[in-house]
């Protein structure tokens, strides 16, 4: 049996990329029956008898994995977010980050179309990526049609697995257009009548590049905090994880406790209060949270 990586999941065929090319697979009955879906990531045992009919016999254990989009083993996400058109979103932002945190999986912070801003728009931009580099965060401003940035981005791709997230319709598919122009990958305007773009990317997918994999997949404009619990959450905020030590109480939830070094962090504007407030909203969000069985 050989070994290599699934590349590409699409109805129900698996790609696998290994030492002597790509090999097409199904997964084995047994996977559907224990509730075990392979990933586009996943690292597997195959057996084939040619290049169009494999079966994927075992999946090794995953370094992490993500429900969506679904992808396993990522050495980190560029998060891609629109200046305008949608606008700038650090809620939706923060909620991106707090999911990729929570799979330990770098982030780097990429903003598009920033060709489209007038002077206040950036003036406002500018301050969160202040907050954001402040924080620890690396951020990139770019451009698909003026190219600013996007050598810049370059860099960050190489020898590694990256994934590309976002809302719908912020430039990922125009993003990886422009550092491989030969993918000629579909892209839409926004929806004038719904105000976010149409889904231009119908599944997962490894690109590689210059050494590493690029991973382009679905947009999409919202997500859960399905595996998260309340106790969890400030370990996902950087500049809350570092400063809960110093809390009076063991298990302080940053909420109504007191001599807490989050809430101190707050009024001393060590923390932006935006951060603060959406985890307060991601603390409610996960504690109405309906219990799993």
């Amino acid at each position: 049996m050989a070994e290599g990586k699934i590349i590409k999941a699409l109805s129900g065929f698996y790609y696998v990329i290994h030492d002597e090319g790509i090999t097409q697979c199904r997964g084995r009955g047994v996977f559907r029956k224990n509730g075990i879906t392979p990933l586009v990531g996943d690292y597997v045992v195959f057996e084939a008898e040619n290049e169009n009919e494999g079966y994927i016999m075992d999946i090794k254990e995953r370094k992490n994995e993500l429900v969506r989009p679904p992808i396993s083993n990522v050495d980190q996400a560029i998060l891609v977010f629109s200046a305008v058109e949608p606008n700038f979103s650090p809620v939706l932002l923060d909620r991106f980050l707090v999911l990729i945190e929570s799979n330990h999986i770098t982030p780097v912070i990429c903003i598009t179309k920033m060709d489209l801003l007038d002077n206040e728009s950036l003036e406002k931009i500018n301050q969160y990526v202040s907050d954001y580099k402040q924080i620890g965060y690396d951020v990139i401003f770019t451009s698909s049609k003026t190219m600013d940035g996007i050598e810049k981005l370059r860099p960050y791709l190489r020898d590694r697995i990256s994934v590309f997230a976002g809302q719908s319709g912020v430039g990922k598919s125009s993003l990886l257009n422009a550092l491989l122009p030969e993918l000629s990958l579909k892209t839409n305007e926004i929806s004038n009548h719904l105000g976010r773009g149409k889904h231009t990317t119908r599944h997962v997918e490894l690109i590689q590049f210059e050494g590493g994999l690029v991973a382009d997949t679905p947009g999409f404009s919202s997500l859960d905090f399905i595996d998260i619990e309340a106790d969890e959450l400030a370990h996902c905020f950087p500049e809350m994880r570092e400063r809960s030590h110093d809390c009076k109480f063991r298990g302080c939830l940053h909420l109504s406790e007191p001599k807490c070094a989050i809430k101190a962090g707050v009024e001393q504007n060590e923390i932006p209060p935006y951060r603060y407030q959406h985890y307060v909203e991601f603390i409610d969000e996960i504690k109405e949270r309906k219990p799993r069985y």
